[in-house]
């Protein structure tokens, strides 16, 4: 490895020049924007079809955000955007405190890509695919080893330098594509769908290689697999038919203020008892799995104490007690059948 990388010229002086004002220029913006990305009201058309509206979130560093939506809903548009790809019809999106349209080499360069499906060269070699990758992002020849050796390692590669890419695993593609996308090692990080296809055992390898990259890198992970992004991501922005329709932590979506009551038998005092206590919201009957009358009820802060409280003293025979928790699939089914 060691031979083929030292055959990289080294930068010249206008551009280590450029590169020192760009520095100055980039370390000036990130004072005035906290955030690595910074997405404002952008718009796209195809046609007459508007695949996204309005649509503005930012990502702070050292998060891991979910971008989640059913077929359709404008994320590979949204992506494409944020990459500088595609052009907004409206608004602007800012990396680093970079303009995409007005800088983007400057901001392609801070960025890693994981494509669904990353265009490998089966004839290659690992170690040869990575010195084509690190010529191609402009990696200066003095880094090549170090950065090389930081990508190999970091995407547990070291085992298979010499092997040629056709007879790889899908899991060891896929590491290969991560270990190209952190090669220069990037600020922001977007990788598409990248457990699709692993069996689990890879997929619990690849979660824990995405958390670790997390330490250097944010990253904007795309999936259709509710579950990755619940064991993965600390945020998600969910965007159904062109517009985000929710930006939460996943530590809050859990904590909902709904809650369960299941009774042995009905009563008509019920509903009224519940509707008078403090807190309480919409109250929605229903009937358990096991055919017992059941109420769901919605309150501002957890209101389950006040419900035993009133079961208590009215000697209602309960069965079952509980604050609901809201996983991200309910979540996410919730808004898209509302939609």
């Amino acid at each position: 490895m060691a031979g083929e990388l030292r055959r990289q010229g080294k930068p010249s002086g206008a551009r280590e020049a450029l590169a020192c004002v760009g520095d100055r220029d980039a370390d000036s913006r990130r004072e005035r924007n906290a955030s690595v990305i910074s997405v404002r009201n952008i718009s796209k058309k195809y046609g007459s079809i508007e695949a996204l509206r309005g649509v503005s979130f930012e990502i702070e560093p050292g998060e891991i955000v979910g971008l989640l939506g059913p077929n359709g809903a404008g994320k590979s548009t949204a992506i494409k955007i944020i990459t500088g790809f595609l052009h907004p019809d409206d608004g602007y999106v800012e990396i680093d405190g970079l303009n995409v349209l007005r800088e983007l080499r400057a901001v392609q360069a801070k960025i890693g890509y994981l494509s669904e499906n990353t265009p490998l060269y089966p004839e290659l070699s690992v170690q040869g695919y990575l010195g084509m990758i690190a010529d191609l992002r402009s990696v200066p020849a003095a880094d090549h080893i170090r950065l090389l050796s930081d990508a190999v390692y970091g995407a547990g590669l070291q085992d298979y330098l010499t092997r040629p890419i056709a007879s790889l695993s899908k899991g060891l593609r896929q590491r290969l594509g991560l270990a190209q996308a952190i090669l220069h090692k990037p600020e922001f990080l977007i990788l598409d769908e990248p457990t699709v296809g692993l069996d689990p055992t890879q997929i619990v390898e690849i979660r824990a290689l995405i958390k670790s990259l997390a330490r250097e890198s944010t990253i904007l992970f795309s999936s259709h697999i509710l579950s990755e992004v619940e064991a993965i991501c600390d945020r998600v922005i969910i965007i159904i038919n062109g517009e985000v329709k929710a930006d939460q932590r996943l530590s809050e979506l859990s904590q909902s203020n709904d809650a369960t009551l299941v009774l042995e038998s009905d009563s008509a005092e019920v509903a009224a008892t519940l509707g008078d206590l403090e807190g309480v919201g919409m109250i929605r009957p229903f009937r358990s799995p096991d055919d017992y009358p059941a109420y769901r009820i919605s309150g501002g802060s957890d209101i389950t104490p006040q419900i035993y409280a009133a079961a208590r003293e009215r000697d209602w025979a309960l069965r079952e007690l509980r604050r609901d928790t809201v996983t991200l699939e309910s979540f996410f089914n919730q808004l898209a059948t509302t939609a």
